[in-house]
């Protein structure tokens, strides 16, 4: 398989990935989930997949969808599709898989693929990691929370990139 290949085949359904982590977690491995937007990738986004990855075996990104992230950022995001935002995480070295999720929260996802641990990073909505959090606990799971730079954020990068940032 060439390394395209490979990059494609790390892009799954939500279902695809429920047997997928059932047969990890049945063989012993740790699965790790997180999520976002990841619009334009900086070293923010890099920081905390990579210490997710740290977590355990297997590392699982679910990305909201084109709609969803017009629905809480506005109309004119996301800047990258989301056909093009899914094959940039799945080549990412230490992103195991990556699917799509259309709902405006990751709950509905969580409850698809369970995995042992959820990772946000910090500077999310209380409301939403408690909640999370609440699921992932129902499961016997755990949440855990990584500190990341919020001086490099999507919104920075694209305020920069139209001159509306001060320099």
């Amino acid at each position: 398989m060439d390394n395209w290949d490979h990059i494609q085949n790390k892009i799954k359904s939500r279902e695809d990935l429920r047997e997928i982590i059932q047969n990890c977690k049945a063989s012993g491995k740790v699965v790790v989930h997180t999520n976002g937007a990841y619009d334009i990738i900086h070293k923010g986004h890099i920081f905390l997949l990579s210490k997710a990855k740290d977590m355990g075996d297997v590392l699982v990104v679910s990305l909201n969808s084109d709609e969803s992230i017009k629905r809480f950022k506005g109309p004119n995001r996301p800047v990258m599709d989301e056909e093009t935002r899914l094959t940039i995480i799945a080549a990412l070295e230490c992103v195991d898989y990556a699917t799509l999720f259309p709902e405006d929260e990751v709950i509905e996802t969580l409850k698809i693929l369970k995995p042992n641990i959820h990772v946000k990073g910090r500077g999310v909505i209380p409301e939403r990691i408690q909640r999370e959090e609440e699921f992932m606990n129902s499961i016997g799971g755990k949440m855990s929370l990584i500190p990341v730079d919020l001086g490099n954020s999507t919104t920075q990068i694209i305020q920069k990139i139209k001159g509306d940032a001060n320099e």
